[in-house]
Order: structure tokens, then C-alpha cells, then sequence
């Protein structure tokens, strides 16, 4: 893999030809690198940009593979609110701002995981280095990291165990990282493009589903405002859950 931390790599020479240097850089969104030939045309070096997609460089098997697909090169949709993709976590970029997320007071209530860095980090590398069934990522929008997804699946999560799970079920967790970013809508807008997303790249995905937990009353009028139903109340590790289902055929419905 190439470095991901800047700076020039070694020049590769052929003899009495010209010089083919690889610089790598790699800032999200944007070219992640550069092949520079040199020669001995007085107009000077050739340079092409080239970029490599981000499961190449995401940590861990489950976010490129597994059982959800390539989640990375789902793309960016449109939403009301702008440009919106999901990115899968990386480990050494992504730490510390899921981990400053965490220890939010507004986020640790219902995650529970406040507290050391490793915390964070242990729980997103069972993820990154799991079988694939569960995908953490980073919502940007409009270039900007700005939530934090889960994207799992339900038939194959504990979950399963509580309702009448089908095959394929797919499940959402969801945080709004910033403060600044809640209570304006766009969770609900971005739940609704997410959920949309799920079933157009994943085919035999039939249902989308979510278990907020009930006293989180802004997630759960989120989920309904982006055209879930709430189907049962189920009693889950730490919480009683409002059971939430979008059905593909809800896709259309305001």
C-alpha cells in the first residue's frame, strides 16, 4: 500500500530513459496522488494525477468485502442539504473525531461509549476487522465529516432474536456529531437518502430498520420523519427500542 502520509516516494529510473517519480498525498476528497516524468524535453516534466478509491485505503476487510458489499463505492447521493456520501471509518484519520463525538454528554447517554480513546477504537476495529456485517462510517457532507453511521445487518445481528427478521434486513445506527448540526432537520433528510441508498445498492434488501432507543425522542421522530414505521417496542442490552422499519416500497412516501 502506498504511504497515506505525504511526501515524495523514491524515484523509479530506467536506464538512458526518462524518470518516473510517485508523490502521495492523500487528503479525503481529493487526488491521492502524483506521477511525475521526467525527461529531458526542454518543456519541462509531465505530471498525472490519479486517485485510488477508498476501499483501498480503509482499514480492515469489512469495509470493502464481506456481507453489506463495498460500501465505499456506494458513491455520493444528492439530498436536500448537499452532497452526501458514507465513508468507511479509518482507523488512524478518522480516531479521534469519533472518539471526541463520543465523550459528547448529548451522544454518550445513549452510546455509551465515553470514555479513553481505546474505547472508541476497540469498538470500531471489532467492526473493521469482523466478517463484514457491520460497517462504521463517517457521513460527509459536502466534503465535511459531520455523523457517524453503523450500517449492519439486522438478519444477522442479536437483533434478529426480537422481531421477524428477513433475509437481507439492514439495519442503521446514526449519530450527528456537532451540536450545530442537530435539531435542523437533516438527520431525518439524511436518513431518508441513506435508507434510499441501502436499498438501490443492495438489491435483495427488502427492509431497512432501526431501534433508537425510545426515550431518545429526536431520533425517533427522525426515523419517522424519514418514512419509518415504528413496528414494536423491544427490550434490548440496555435500553427498550422503538423497532423502526422502512419498506422498500415506503421509498416514495413523504
Amino acid at each position: 500500500m502506498p504511504p497515506t502520509d505525504g511526501g515524495p516516494a523514491p524515484a523509479l529510473a530506467q536506464p538512458d530513459g526518462p524518470r518516473l517519480r510517485a508523490d502521495f498525498a492523500g487528503p479525503r476528497n481529493r487526488p491521492f496522488g502524483r506521477f511525475t516524468v521526467q525527461d529531458d524535453d526542454p518543456d519541462g516534466e509531465d505530471t498525472l494525477d490519479f486517485c485510488l478509491p477508498t476501499e483501498f485505503v480503509a482499514l480492515g476487510a469489512g469495509a470493502t468485502t464481506g456481507l453489506l458489499g463495498r460500501i465505499a463505492t456506494w458513491g455520493p447521493v444528492t439530498t436536500p442539504v448537499g452532497s452526501f456520501r458514507l465513508e468507511p471509518v479509518r482507523i488512524d484519520q478518522d480516531l479521534p473525531l469519533v472518539h471526541r463525538w463520543m465523550n459528547d454528554p448529548a451522544v454518550a447517554r445513549f452510546w455509551e461509549l465515553a470514555g479513553p480513546r481505546n474505547r472508541t477504537e476497540d469498538h470500531l476495529r471489532a467492526q473493521l476487522h469482523g466478517d463484514g456485517r457491520s460497517v462504521p462510517c463517517l457521513g460527509v457532507l459536502d466534503g465535511t465529516p459531520m455523523s457517524y453511521w453503523e450500517i449492519y445487518r439486522a438478519d444477522l445481528d442479536p437483533l434478529a432474536r426480537r422481531y421477524p427478521a428477513r433475509p437481507h434486513d439492514t439495519g442503521i445506527h446514526l449519530l450527528v456529531g456537532d451540536a450545530a448540526d442537530r435539531g435542523r432537520g437533516r438527520g431525518a433528510t439524511l436518513l431518508r437518502a441513506v435508507a434510499d441508498l441501502i436499498m438501490e445498492r443492495r438489491p435483495a434488501c427488502a427492509r431497512v430498520v432501526a431501534e433508537p432507543d425510545l426515550r431518545n425522542t429526536p431520533s425517533v421522530a427522525a426515523f419517522l420523519s424519514a418514512g419509518f414505521r415504528i413496528s414494536a417496542e423491544v427490550d434490548l442490552p440496555g435500553k427498550r427500542a422503538a423497532l423502526m422499519i422502512r419498506d422498500r416500497d415506503r421509498r416514495d412516501v413523504s
